[in-house]
């Protein structure tokens, strides 16, 4: 019979051998680079997220930042993951930044993947929702000004994040919070009493992917997490990363020298409820950084260091144009009110049909898919994604799988044939809901409502993208 003492030596040991320990250079395997920059605007800018907004921002709750992870395999293959405290990056910076990405590290449009929290509390950018505010021309020359700053920003932030490159581990794993709720089968009010009842209606993910990175000695460099719920707690006039920003935050604070990156899931149609009061969004923000503290103190499984990335525009299909007669009647202000998103909406259809170019019929829509360690998928997909793609994804490849919306480029929701069908006008319901109508009408799309077919292509896009990854990762 052992001792006490002899026992305690053997659990020493015993612990020794099953706790991860430090990696040398040649056994590594995976290599990761972190960096962090802020990008709160320094002058009052426009905020976006919401219709109602009247004025620019007048101040700062809480910085913003774009945070960068870069990771590279043992076959020296490498890709970039970046995070922002934005409502949503536009084409026209996504097309910019990649070219420059391309341009100066050779990085394909697979090796890339730029997020938005989807903050409502963040500034407006180039050409993006422009109908959706009572923007001065004044205001347009600072957007601009902006916005190319912000280019260059993500620029120099993955610059850093490549240079920072060493030997790393790289885990990956799941938790869970449970805030978010299906705001369409759920009126606001009702929600506290519903949740009394364990009533609450309608699909959700509450799902809290996290990716960790620790260097050569263990300690934390780097948390990749997500949630799939709108960044909607606030709406007052003060820039601030709301409950995504807090999590960071918190995240940093438990972790110094780490560098923690939000991603939103499928959470167009999801929101934080009750809101509107920024201890609520600190309440959220710290249940998603406790969920993901829970999955880092299980050690989550280490990923073998093989990467593979994969790319496709898929060509979406936009519905019926607008007639000409349709827009003027639409863009008709009546006497005594103020033009609304509709209105400047129609009124700049008809400019653009009256100088000869013809509405646009089809959208190339972002869609991405990594392999992390031959066996960890990570889907991301362009635009304000509805949680049926989350849910459809997890069911076809397996529920560790991770979807991220708001990918790259956010261009309009994207809803579910599911949710298409319900919001069609004439369904049996009577509802025209938001996400799949009248939302086209916030980002500037050339039609009521997105083709039928929606769904289905971004799934065969999809489909095509995991056969891909699977087979280069052998």
């Amino acid at each position: 019979m052992k001792t006490p003492r002899q026992l305690s030596f053997t659990l020493v040991c015993l612990l020794a051998i099953a706790a991860p320990g430090p990696i040398s250079a040649a056994e590594s395997g995976w290599k990761a680079g972190t960096a962090k920059t802020e990008i709160t605007p320094d002058k009052p800018q426009w905020m976006a997220g919401y219709g109602g907004r009247t004025r620019p921002a007048e101040g700062t709750y809480q910085p913003l930042h774009v945070r960068a992870l870069a990771l590279e395999d043992a076959q020296g293959r490498r890709a970039v993951a970046l995070s922002s405290d934005l409502l949503g990056i536009p084409k026209t910076i996504y097309d910019h930044t990649r070219a420059s990405l391309k341009e100066r590290f050779g990085l394909e449009p697979s090796q890339i993947m730029l997020n938005a929290s989807h903050s409502h509390c963040t500034p407006v950018l180039r050409g993006a929702l422009y109908d959706a505010y009572p923007l001065p021309e004044s205001q347009k020359p600072i957007i601009e000004a902006y916005s190319q700053e912000l280019e260059r920003r993500i620029i120099d932030t993955v610059a850093k994040a490549l240079a920072a490159l060493a030997p790393a581990r790289v885990s990956a794993g799941q938790g869970q919070t449970g805030f978010a709720v299906n705001r369409r089968n759920n009126p606001e009010g009702t929600v506290s009493k519903l949740r009394e009842e364990d009533a609450l209606k309608g699909p959700v993910d509450h799902s809290v992917p996290v990716l960790r990175v620790t260097d050569a000695k263990d300690a934390l460099i780097a948390v990749v997490f997500g949630y799939a719920c709108h960044n909607t707690t606030l709406s007052f006039y003060q820039w601030c990363g709301d409950y995504a920003g807090f999590a960071q935050l918190a995240l940093e604070r438990s972790h110094p020298g780490a560098v923690a990156l939000f991603f939103m899931g499928c959470g167009a149609d999801q929101n934080p409820i009750p809101r509107r009061e920024v201890f609520q969004a600190e309440r959220y923000g710290h249940m998603l950084a406790a969920a993901v503290e829970e999955v880092l103190l299980e050690t989550p499984a280490t990923l073998a260091p093989v990467l593979a990335t994969a790319h496709e525009f898929v060509t979406l299909n936009l519905g019926d144009a607008p007639t000409t007669a349709e827009l003027e009647k639409i863009a008709v202000v009546p006497a005594g009110k103020q033009p609304t998103t509709q209105t400047r909406w129609a009124a700049r259809l008809l400019t653009e049909l009256k100088s000869g170019r013809p509405l646009a019929r089809t959208y190339p829509y972002p869609v991405q898919v990594w392999q992390l360690g031959g066996r960890q998928l990570w889907i991301t997909l362009g635009g304000e994604v509805v949680v049926d793609y989350a849910l459809r994804f997890k069911a076809e490849f397996g529920p560790a799988t991770w979807v991220t919306g708001y990918c790259n480029d956010v261009m309009a929701y994207i809803p579910s044939a599911r949710v298409l069908a319900e919001d069609k006008p004439g369904h049996p319901r009577g509802r025209v809901g938001y996400e799949g109508n009248t939302s086209m009408y916030v980002y500037g799309q050339p039609a009521h409502r997105w083709g039928d077919d929606t769904e289905e292509k971004i799934a065969a896009g999809v489909q095509r993208l995991v056969k891909q990854v699977s087979a280069s990762a052998r």
